[in-house]
């Protein structure tokens, strides 16, 4: 059978770093082919060639069994290749049809034929089961509807092999299943998807073939029925991996102390705009409390009012038992705050700066860091290099530049940083955002340690398997207020999801609930 798309040997370097290093990959016609990998294993730069975003250094590229070179995307586009990037191409205050011809409007005499454009979209989404509003802003629509939008666009301008760079990171588990429908009926109407995602049970319900990356070469490629979880992150790591944390049962109950509070709290995002609308919670001694919710409704908000980074409209914070709501940061910090903030880069590292430096980022006026006003090095680097083993972080270089780390090693050097500190709570925000497997793992098994240890441990995550994995309470945040609050052995994702999507107890979200209090 000819190929539909044909990797031979495909090597790619920047400077000296070998993103892909002779790949070949042959993908059949009329399947869902998954490609995984750990971050930086080189998926996204294979499909990047493949679409014609970069040029190989060697290797060649077939379509439908002939060689094809894309010096552009308008090359691949035109031999039927499409690509919807993990972050949207669209223009907001611009209609859904607007958007999906944009650059290819029918015309009528000199201007637009704008309800020839609205039929012609109306057309192919009803087609593929694609439901969107031609007339809708895109700007007013979900996540998920911005997503059926970019895909419109590529089939729009006729793409038979579709390639999806992590379409799931963002939605809910009803918008991934409506995602995976629409991916089954593009298969069923003869088209072919390239699937790139870390998120392996999706793998296996959605693919046929799967193929694995690892440091930039093919780890393996397997029938998607002929094999399963554990042996696909093994061959990504090179290692067995623990796929769900092992953690006892948790010791605080009612009766243990809060280590963190907030009373009716209310915060306005960069806009003005509430984001935050009355929320109450308890995160107690021995605990983590998770929170779940769509991007965009108060979740960073929420956790920058508690970090000090936003102030508070209204409302209380207290960190055991001791009012903090007009502390600065610095003044939360040694009530005994830690935070590992979503942003890495523009939060939690100095780039520039040491590995020794960030890890005392806080602390460096402190003994025994400083001493008469003046930075005792032999002190830091000594912190630096026990500290650097025992969280892992490689290299274990303590006067190597944070800049120059992996993305999953300067996550880890910011989670070494905070929980290191000994702080009576700890804020976790997407602590596993664009982190290897490897660190994942590692990372959960640090959090569930901190629990142990009778930390208060505030777990703000996308990843629902996530938080029903190492949550011991569950909160969902919708338009900013907690709409559920649940024990994550009396909940699962589809649950989870109706209520971040404000489809929760019957239809309607349940905008009453705002404490969290046990």
């Amino acid at each position: 059978m000819t190929s539909a798309v044909e990797l031979r040997a495909i090597t790619k370097a920047f400077g000296r770093r070998v993103a892909n290093d002779r790949v070949s990959l042959a993908v059949e016609p009329g399947s869902i082919h998954a490609l995984v990998g750990e971050n930086g294993a080189g998926k996204t730069t294979l499909m990047r060639v493949l679409f014609g975003l970069y040029q190989a250094d060697s290797g060649e590229i077939l379509v439908g069994g002939e060689p094809a070179r894309f010096r552009s995307p308008l090359d691949a586009l035109r031999r039927g290749l499409g690509m919807v990037h993990q972050h949207f191409m669209l223009v907001p205050p611009l209609t859904v049809a607007e958007n999906i011809t944009l650059g290819r409007e029918p015309r009528r005499g000199w201007g637009v034929d704008r309800a020839r454009a609205e039929r012609e979209v109306a057309e192919i989404s009803g087609r593929h089961g694609l439901r969107v509003d031609p007339r809708a802003r895109v700007e007013n629509l979900s996540v998920g509807g911005q997503q059926r939008v970019e895909i419109l666009k590529a089939l729009y301008r006729g793409a038979r092999v579709l390639i999806l760079d992590e379409p799931t990171a963002v939605l809910t588990p009803q918008e991934v299943d409506e995602l995976f429908a629409v991916l089954r009926s593009l298969v069923r109407h003869g088209g072919t998807v390239i699937l790139i995602t870390h998120k392996l049970r999706e793998v296996m319900e959605v693919s046929d073939r799967v193929t694995v990356l690892r440091h930039g070469r093919v780890a393996g490629e397997r029938r998607t029925a002929a094999t399963g979880v554990e042996e696909l992150a093994g061959l990504m790591v090179g290692r067995a991996v623990l796929l769900r944390v092992q953690k006892a049962a948790a010791a605080a109950g009612p009766a243990a102390p809060p280590a963190l509070e907030a009373r009716g709290l209310r915060v306005r995002d960069a806009r003005g705009l509430e984001a935050v609308r009355g929320v109450s919670l308890t995160v107690r001694a021995g605990e983590i409390l998770g929170v779940a919710g769509v991007e965009g409704n108060g979740q960073a908000e929420l956790i920058e009012a508690l970090a000090g980074l936003r102030p508070a409209a209204a409302g209380e914070i207290l960190i055991g038992g001791r009012a903090v709501t007009r502390l600065s940061p610095r003044e939360r910090f040694r009530a005994g705050l830690a935070h590992v903030p979503a942003d890495r880069l523009a939060r939690g590292l100095v780039g520039p700066y040491s590995l020794a430096d960030n890890l005392i980022l806080g602390s460096q006026r402190d003994a025994p860091y400083a001493r008469r006003g003046w930075l005792s090095r032999p002190a830091i680097r000594s912190h630096a290099e026990r500290t650097l083993a025992a969280y892992d972080v490689r290299p274990a270089a303590p006067g190597a530049a944070a800049r120059t780390l992996s993305g999953g090693n300067q996550q880890k050097l910011v989670v070494a940083r905070e929980l290191s500190r000994g702080a009576r709570v700890i804020l976790a925000a997407h602590p596993t955002r664009g982190v290897d497997l490897g660190a994942i793992e590692f990372i959960h098994r640090r959090l569930v340690a901190e629990r142990d240890a009778g930390r208060g441990v505030l777990l703000v995550s996308s990843d629902l398997g996530e938080l029903l994995s190492l949550a011991d309470r569950l909160l969902v945040l919708y338009e900013g207020r907690v709409v559920l609050e649940t024990a994550p052995e009396a909940t699962d994702e589809r649950t989870l999801g109706l209520y971040m999507s404000g489809q929760g107890a019957g239809g309607s979200p349940p905008g009453a609930a705002g404490s969290a209090t046990p």
